[in-house]
């Protein structure tokens, strides 16, 4: 793709702006002009992701815009009182809006029921991205990409994005002055304005290395809204807090089961990622570090969940053993997600197996 842009600014001749001209010695002409003529050879490949980036005033905009013509994304309307879930097109099925709120890592239930200027930024960074991704459009620019978002909440945010673009036959071109995403977001490609150089990506993301401690019941007050069906922590349960470059992202509790024949029985209480670290495997990761634990202290490792995203990796990971198959339950009266009489959701309960140990 090869294009030349040129454009042209009128500089208004003022007392004020000659007189800063002058303090700085700024030479005023009555028209400032910004030319780039690129070529990217992105039709050599194929290709799903691209970033632009470059500092702010390289000419990022202007240019995606003119290479990605109709592609570039102005935005789009959020209602003031209206849950998220409502500003996404009427033709579309609830299903397909909850499913692409979770690709892109914004599983929290609870929350999709706000408004969209109740979300934090990250959150609204991610619900914008899959209204993106259920665009009509097979070709997307998204501007300011991450650039409202904690540095380390971007990174999370560019995994769970890649892997959400690379499930769907968009392109999408991301564009911004943080370089610090790109092995993060996994691109094919990167052009470079500011260099103006341009490079096929061989980037990996570096690898997530999350600590586990042990931590007591005053953890739970940071995850408990965050937990799509109960607030409730049971006072015997023991609690774990995952940590990530310190800072806390996820937290699971265990209880013992009492059972009439087994003894040796432990029951998975509760699992929470905070949102801005969602999309990732981080709940399955630490559900399964966990259920490890006590499987190693001989101990067998039951659960039950409804979140659909787990019983779908459960039920295909040979860590697991499906004890109950999936079923209709009706939602707790405490419940975060809803609040109507005869609501139903769907379960499932497993065993873990372990990881089987190789000799």
């Amino acid at each position: 793709m090869k294009i030349n842009v040129q454009r042209e600014y009128q500089i208004s001749k003022t007392f004020r702006t000659e007189k800063v001209a002058s303090m700085f010695d700024v030479p005023i002409e009555e028209k400032f002009k910004k030319k780039w003529e690129i070529d990217l050879p992105i039709e050599e490949k194929k290709w799903q992701i691209g970033l632009i980036i470059g500092h702010s005033g390289s000419g990022k905009t202007t240019i995606a815009k003119q290479l990605f013509k109709g592609a570039y994304l102005e935005g789009y309307n959020w209602g003031s009182n209206n849950s998220v879930l409502d500003d996404f097109d009427s033709d579309l099925d609830s299903k397909d809006i909850t499913d692409a709120l979770s690709r892109v890592g914004f599983s929290s239930p609870p929350h999709w029921m706000l408004p969209f200027n109740s979300l934090s930024n990250g959150q609204k960074f991610r619900v914008e991205l899959a209204r993106a991704l259920l665009d009509k459009k097979d070709k997307l620019v998204i501007d300011e990409f991450t650039s409202l978002v904690d540095r380390d909440v971007a990174k999370i945010s560019c995994v769970a994005v890649s892997k959400a673009i690379r499930k769907t036959k968009k392109q999408v071109v991301a564009v911004t002055c943080h370089e610090d995403i790109s092995e993060w977001l996994e691109p094919d490609w990167i052009y470079n304005v500011s260099t103006q150089t341009f490079e096929w990506s061989l980037l990996r993301r570096p690898q997530i290395d999350v600590q586990l401690f042990e931590v007591s019941h005053t953890a739970w007050p940071l995850f408990r809204e965050h937990h799509y069906l109960s607030a409730n922590l049971n006072v015997s349960a023991k609690c774990y807090g995952a940590f990530w470059n310190d800072n806390p992202v996820g937290f699971a509790a265990v209880l013992h089961f009492p059972h009439p024949r087994i003894k040796n029985m432990k029951r998975g209480h509760r699992v929470v990622i905070l949102p801005d670290f969602q999309g990732v495997g981080l709940g399955n990761r630490l559900s399964e570090f966990v259920a490890q634990i006590y499987h190693d202290k001989g101990f067998r490792y039951v659960t039950t969940t409804s979140h659909p995203a787990m019983i779908h990796y459960r039920a295909k990971s040979k860590k697991w053993r499906m004890t109950q198959k999936i079923k209709s339950r009706s939602v707790p009266k405490n419940s975060l997600l809803v609040k109507k009489k005869g609501h139903e959701r769907l379960t499932a309960s497993f065993e873990y197996l372990g990881i089987k140990k190789e000799g």
